[in-house]
């Protein structure tokens, strides 16, 4: 009857939303009474989740399952509850697991919340609370199955590490034929993804052309961020479609998000609201972001954001 948390790999490794679905699932399971078991799909080493309130590692190691593949990691996470007697099941709200969500939920007959922002104010109704109308608003939705699905939203838990260690059994899931064969993944190297990044840099046609991106890699470097930028940049042809974020593109949950050159229409506003932080730097006072930010710099980005990489290296060097 133990709360079932899948914690995501990249190439054998934890990601850090691993660790926020982990704290999330111990939450849960303190108020059901309960164990936490999480299930690992090729990671290399699993002992770091006894940190954040893991006692069973379920671990799965099957080569059929080396690329993502959202029927066959759903069959393993399905197959993982059945064998627990699970209730609950806990995932993140990422691309991958919103793709295994909607399958887990009909191979379990079991209702589905995604990006829950809350442990859940009652587990009796199973009470749960996530944003709704792009951002704007709240919903208290209460899962009546007997089985629930709960997908965390990136950045909106936290990490809450405990010493502890956790149990760890080898489990092999029967995978069905997937129909599909990865041939090869080419990835940009040296980057923090949009998903994973804590800290988000952002773009848009207030750079003038793609020869300026350089001061936005450069801030980004030094915040350890990820970039990213507006439809406009994208469909330009400027930036990678990967970078796009927004309404139509990657939904952005970092604790801090800084706009460049971007006016905020009401898509890509939509799409990065869910950050804890916004910063805006823009020549117009005028610009509709300027409403949704924490904080506004009005001024020319080729002379703001270059002293504010100085004010930065300066302050790192301090450290």
């Amino acid at each position: 009857m133990s709360v079932l948390v899948y914690t995501e790999s990249e190439q054998g490794k934890f990601k850090k939303i691993a660790f926020e679905v982990a704290s999330y699932a111990k939450a849960v399971a303190n108020q059901l009474g309960t164990t936490v078991t999480a299930i690992t799909i090729n990671a290399n080493d699993v002992s770091e989740l006894g940190n954040y309130g893991v006692d069973k590692v379920l671990k799965v190691s099957n080569p059929q399952l080396d690329a993502f593949n959202a029927k066959g990691y759903s069959e393993a996470i399905q197959q993982a509850a059945e064998k627990e007697g699970t209730k609950v099941v806990v995932l993140s709200s990422s691309a991958n697991s919103k793709y295994v969500a909607p399958l887990l939920a009909v191979g379990l007959n079991a209702g589905y919340a995604s990006n829950v922002i809350e442990a859940p104010s009652s587990t009796s109704p199973f009470t749960v609370k996530r944003p709704a109308f792009t951002n704007k608003a709240f919903e208290t939705l209460t899962i009546n199955t007997d089985i629930k699905i709960v997908g965390v939203s990136n950045n909106s838990f936290g990490l809450v590490e405990k010493s502890g260690s956790a149990s760890v059994e080898d489990f092999s899931p029967t995978i069905s034929d997937l129909g599909i064969k990865v041939e090869s993944v080419d990835k940009a190297s040296n980057k923090v993804s949009i998903a994973d990044a804590e800290i988000v840099v952002s773009g848009g046609r207030g750079l003038k052309g793609p020869e300026n991106w350089g001061m936005i890699e450069e801030l980004a470097s030094v915040l350890g961020a990820a970039t990213a930028c507006s439809k406009p940049v994208s469909d330009l042809g400027w930036r990678p479609h990967g970078e796009h974020v927004g309404q139509t593109g990657k939904p952005v949950a970092s604790n801090l998000y800084i706009a460049i050159g971007i006016s905020g229409a009401i898509q890509h506003l939509a799409g990065i609201n869910a950050s804890k932080v916004k910063v805006v730097i823009n020549t117009d006072p005028e610009a509709p972001f300027f409403k949704a930010a924490d904080y506004g710099v009005v001024g020319d980005a080729f002379t703001v954001v270059p002293e504010l990489i100085e004010k930065l290296k300066a302050f790192k060097a301090q450290q």
